[in-house]
């Protein structure tokens, strides 16, 4: 056996020092306690992000409008009238009246006349508020179940609590990702290997947008 051949052997019978087991056996249990949760949320936006792809895997169906009456107190209508902001100042009144799906979006208040808009992952709601009287007409459209999953994915119209959750799960994804990773390094005679799919995994990727995303 030469003398190189000796030194390399003698380097991979060298034990791991101490700070490094215990290094590696904390990863192990992040890794464990991240996966509990981050398993859940990525499956979940593995399937919607699938279905996404195909939207024609799912039949949308075709829900009619649900028309809802109801009337809103002429002093809320007075006094968001006097506001910088009436179609903001309005909907926020008529919410409180007629239970509306959806938070707002959008409005305009065109004489007697002011129409509101709100969305929501459960569908949209279309109002139109008589100013003068306080008579209110909303119409509530059910979102298919196409237009739910695609909200829920991207955190549209899906509130903050919602769009939270997303950045907690990314958050998470990163973190795991980074701990199952390191925990590559830990396997001493597969190090090698880990980087060679690191870097051949890397050149797909930009293989992949360089050639084939238009």
């Amino acid at each position: 056996m030469t003398h190189d051949v000796m030194q390399v052997a003698a380097r991979r019978s060298r034990p791991m020092p101490a700070w490094k087991i215990n290094f590696y056996r904390q990863c192990r249990l992040w890794h464990g306690y991240l996966s509990a949760f981050a398993f859940l949320a990525l499956m979940f936006f593995s399937v919607t992000g699938i279905l996404l792809n195909h939207p024609d895997w799912i039949r949308p169906a075709d829900s009619q409008p649900v028309e809802i009456r109801f009337a809103v107190p002429r002093g809320d209508i007075a006094a968001a009238l006097k506001t910088a902001d009436p179609a903001l100042a309005l909907s926020a009144s008529v919410q409180r009246q007629g239970n509306l799906h959806g938070v707002y979006a959008s409005g305009d208040v065109d004489g007697d006349e002011a129409q509101l808009q709100y969305e929501g992952v459960s569908g949209n709601t279309s109002v139109t508020l008589e100013t003068r009287t306080g008579a209110a007409d909303a119409s509530f459209r059910k979102a298919d179940a196409v237009t739910i999953i695609n909200d829920l994915h991207r955190g549209k119209n899906a509130g903050k609590a919602w769009k939270l959750l997303i950045d907690v799960s990314a958050g998470i994804f990163l973190a795991l990702s980074l701990v199952g990773y390191i925990l590559f390094f830990s396997l001493r005679h597969r190090l090698r290997q880990t980087l060679i799919l690191t870097a051949v995994s890397l050149g797909a990727l930009a293989a992949i947008f360089y050639w084939l995303v238009p």
